[in-house]
């Protein structure tokens, strides 16, 4: 198998296991109508495993069609491109930064990129789905979801990217 189809599966792969995570492992937010998941731990590592452009595809469309399945279609187009931004940074300041060691390397681009999914969706949801500044009720709760994900994802990146193994 070459190397490009390879990525193309393990981007697919990562996508499916990215919807699993985000609508299986769901802990419901009554005062927001949203939810906890662990889907950011996966667009995290998978940004890390793939490259900023297969990471930010595999997230994107995983948690888009989680939101889906969840029967949140309102969020899914901000979700795919919320989450891919925030693995397309990931995943080029884990590529840029990578002499640093790989714990420290996730921990400061998961930081990025979790910022950028807590500031994404305050915008999609202020602008777009028209909240305005109710929008910034659900910071909390994504920023919660955002340390649960940094942590697991950089945890991952460390025991498993170290030994060059999966890609």
């Amino acid at each position: 198998m070459n190397a490009k189809t390879k990525k193309l599966v393990m981007a697919a792969l990562f996508a499916a296991i990215a919807c699993v995570a985000t609508a299986v492992l769901v802990i419901p937010i009554p005062s927001t109508g949203g939810y906890l998941n662990m889907g950011d731990a996966v667009v995290l590592f998978g940004a890390f495993a793939l490259g900023p452009v297969w990471g930010a595809a595999a997230g994107g469309i995983g948690t888009a069609m989680a939101d889906v399945l969840l029967g949140y279609t309102a969020y899914a187009p901000g979700t795919l491109v919320v989450k891919g931004l925030m693995a397309l940074a990931a995943g080029w300041l884990f590529q840029k930064m990578q002499h640093f060691g790989t714990i420290k390397t996730a921990v400061a681009s998961g930081i990025v990129g979790e910022c950028i999914m807590v500031l994404g969706y305050f915008l999609y949801e202020s602008t777009l789905l028209g909240y305005g500044m109710a929008a910034a009720a659900s910071i909390p709760a994504n920023s919660l979801q955002g340390l649960v994900g940094l942590v697991i994802g950089a945890v991952l990146a460390k025991s498993v990217l170290r030994r060059k193994q999966l890609i």
